[in-house]
């Protein structure tokens, strides 16, 4: 199971996971504790280390920043797409016209469902009518193209590929997530980081709430960095504001 899907549980584990590595530093400690002539010694490296955790989690939150303005861009693309051809359907024979509009509303509501679906099973019954009204869209503008080759319905065909392409363009877009290495490795040193907190408190009693303060806040930081990159799961997803009004504008029509 892909945890980081969940950014609930990335939290939980995280924020239980580096406080007791925050304990296991004081026991460490309790036998090899910071002496005075290396203290400052340890200032330096307990500080480097802090700093490569911070420059770690602020890249790994950019890739997931980014990855989500790459969803956001592929949604209004998708949109432009359809309403493009929507409108170059026009220069089809009137028949033809009419039934690739009637399949574009079709698939407009099912690429709606796909951005608002948070099931595994309602997604895979979106996935295979998506397929298959491509195939319908494709034969119902390949059909008349085939029959009278002019440039005016090559530029219907021309629109149908960008349909079909774009919503290839955001599958991919999708998928395109923080790798698993990238998040174990950051883990990695989140956990040195802690380790070396607990292990440089000078008196672990007083200090025990201080010690949860920096699992709180690398726990958090990961939360946030889950929940952007998990399309559908979490609090911040990808609304189709482009394609619920894109929807709205061509039914009012």
């Amino acid at each position: 199971m892909d945890v980081t899907i969940y950014p609930v549980l990335v939290f939980v584990l995280s924020f239980s996971g580096l406080t007791l590595s925050a304990w296991i530093g004081v026991l460490l400690s309790r036998n090899r504790g910071v002496k005075a002539e290396t203290r400052d010694d340890f200032g330096i490296i307990l500080a480097a280390t802090l700093t490569l955790l911070g420059l770690i989690v602020g890249f790994t939150f950019s890739m997931a920043l980014g990855r989500y303005d790459q969803r956001k861009n592929y949604e209004e693309e998708e949109a432009n797409a359809i309403g493009t051809e929507y409108l170059r359907a026009g220069l089809l024979p009137a028949a033809d016209a009419a039934k690739v509009r009637a399949l574009l509303l079709s698939y407009l509501d099912q690429r709606i469902l796909f951005y608002e679906t948070r099931g595994e099973e309602e997604l895979s019954k979106i996935d295979a009518q998506t397929a298959k009204l491509q195939a319908e869209l494709w034969s119902a503008v390949q059909a008349p193209a085939v029959a009278q080759p002019t440039p005016v319905i090559a530029l219907a065909v021309s629109g149908m590929n960008d349909v079909l392409n774009s919503q290839g363009y955001t599958q991919a877009a999708w998928w395109n997530r923080i790798p698993a290495a990238a998040w174990g490795l950051m883990a990695a040193i989140a956990v040195c980081s802690v380790v070396l907190v607990g292990f440089g408190a000078r008196n672990p009693k007083a200090e025990s709430k201080l010690l949860l303060i920096l699992p709180l806040v690398v726990s958090i930081a990961f939360f946030l960095i889950a929940d952007i990159d998990s399309p559908r799961r979490g609090l911040i997803h990808v609304k189709p504001q482009n394609l619920l009004s894109l929807a709205q504008s061509l039914r009012a029509q």
